[in-house]
């Protein structure tokens, strides 16, 4: 084969894209990636990762302001809001060099440039509206990602109105912040602003805050947002937005009543919109449906050999999936064995605010539509050793199994560190573990791990420390 032929191109190298490509050479496979920016996608560079990064300085400075309760002493506490970016920006840089390094090693050919289908197996490639290169491929697996959704009439401007990258690296603490949207995005910057000490107002259009999650963790985790001093407006829409040089006076909407707030800065977090832009799709038989292509149960799309996953592909929108799905379109694509469709009620979803809200499966409202019979157990983290001696005794673990069958239909926790709890309950899904085995199953003392084992219990009326 020529430079230029390979057995599969794929155009993004996000979390989505880079997988697949690595997954691929480790197939066997010629592999290439374009990439029009920075490889790791947003996730990487602007997302998933570096918001980590800035949440973890938050909670360190929070912890520091509440070192007494442990029996330590700190003064003069303070921050560097340059060097929380500095670091946060640090982390992302060192984890992009260890995706171009992965890349490398596995001998898969990185194209600079933006990726667009040209004919059947054909992929031109073009840097600043120059032609690059030429490409062809049996397979091209299109994993371009998402950006942030711009609602008419509250356009960011970088400057005063915010999309999640300029809230990443702010130049200086606003004093006053208005977040529009609750979800995971919305909610992560509202915690870490809020940490550092502006006075922070979240507007959400829906009923309620993180509005996919289970209405009762909501519901908990709204109670601690305002209890931090956070202002929550929820069935509420921002109606105007009137910005002046520093700040912006922006009209609230609810319950036929409107409101007005000045701030110095607004973050828009109101969604995303996949980039189906530039990909040549229109000439092809892929179907585009809300700015996301269509996409079977293996990623196909309805043009013969071209592929999609990740966020392009639809929601969830979330890192692992994006990863998994890339794992899953390629090992069918080389004909590996028992490949399993992806099961998106298996996905857990993660908010890294505070306190940390994580997910898996349905919700008992969800699991109540859908004609089930539930049994539900909770359990709390004022009732566990381990959440006690952390200091860390606000939260929940809430289980929902199927009454007839002993499935666990879902998961849901708000408290800390439930974002690594979760993985727990995605395993037990993933192996169709029954109430039964969860009540059998050891769990080690002292942990917060215990209050999942608490919370199975307790659903069928076994629970023992409540």
């Amino acid at each position: 084969m020529s430079d230029n032929t390979f057995d599969i191109i794929v155009i993004g190298g996000g979390p989505g894209g880079y997988v697949a490509a690595i997954r691929a050479a480790q197939l066997g496979m010629k592999t290439a990636v374009v990439e029009r920016e920075h490889l790791g996608g947003i996730c990487l560079n602007w997302g998933c990762i570096p918001t980590k990064a800035l949440l973890r300085s938050a909670e360190v400075f929070r912890n520091m302001k509440h070192a007494e309760s442990f029996g330590l002493s700190a003064q003069g506490i303070g921050f560097d809001l340059s060097k929380v970016v500095a670091r946060s920006r640090g982390v992302a840089a060192q984890l992009q060099a260890g995706v171009k390094h992965l890349l490398k090693k596995n001998k898969v050919t990185v194209f600079d440039g933006q990726g667009r289908l040209e004919g059947q197996g054909r992929v031109a490639v073009a840097k600043d509206g120059k032609p690059v290169a030429t490409l062809s491929a049996k397979h091209i697996i299109l994993a371009t990602g998402a950006r942030a959704r711009a609602l008419p009439g509250l356009e960011p401007d970088g400057k005063l109105v915010w999309t999640y990258k300029e809230a990443m690296v702010p130049d200086a603490m606003p004093k006053r912040l208005l977040v529009v949207g609750s979800g995971a995005i919305g909610i992560e910057f509202a915690s870490f602003y809020n940490a550092l000490g502006a006075d922070v107002t979240v507007v959400e259009v829906m009923d309620r805050v993180l509005p996919v999650e289970d209405a009762e963790i909501s519901a908990f985790a709204r109670k601690s947002f305002e209890k931090q001093g956070m202002k929550i407006r929820t069935s509420a829409a921002v109606k105007s937005l009137v910005k002046s040089a520093n700040e912006v006076t922006v009209t609230v909407e609810a319950a036929g009543k409107s409101e007005t707030i000045v701030v110095d800065r607004v973050i828009l977090a109101v969604g995303i919109q996949g980039n189906v832009e530039n990909l040549g799709l229109e000439n092809t038989k892929a179907v585009v449906e809300k700015t996301h292509v269509v996409i079977n149960e293996w990623a196909a799309t309805a043009e013969p050999g071209v592929y999609a996953i990740g966020d392009l592909a639809g929601p969830p929108w979330l890192a692992h999936k994006a990863s998994h799905e890339a794992v899953i379109c390629v090992e069918k694509i080389a004909g590996v064995k028992d490949v399993h469709p992806l099961n998106t009620r298996n996905i857990p979803g993660c908010t890294y605010c505070h306190p940390q809200v994580a997910s898996v499966g349905l919700t008992e409202a969800k699991a109540k539509e859908q004609g089930y019979q539930v049994k539900v157990g909770r359990f709390p983290f004022v009732g566990n050793g381990k959440a006690i001696a952390l200091g860390e005794t606000e939260g929940m673990v809430k289980t929902v199994f199927d009454a007839k069958t002993g499935e666990l239909l879902g998961a849901h926790m708000v408290g800390a560190e439930v974002t690594e709890l979760i993985e727990g309950y995605m395993v037990a899904r993933t192996l169709e573990t029954t109430e039964v085995e969860l009540m059998q199953a050891v769990f080690p003392h002292p942990t917060l791990s215990e209050m999942m084992h608490e919370a199975v219990l307790d659903a069928y009326g076994h629970a023992i420390h409540i």
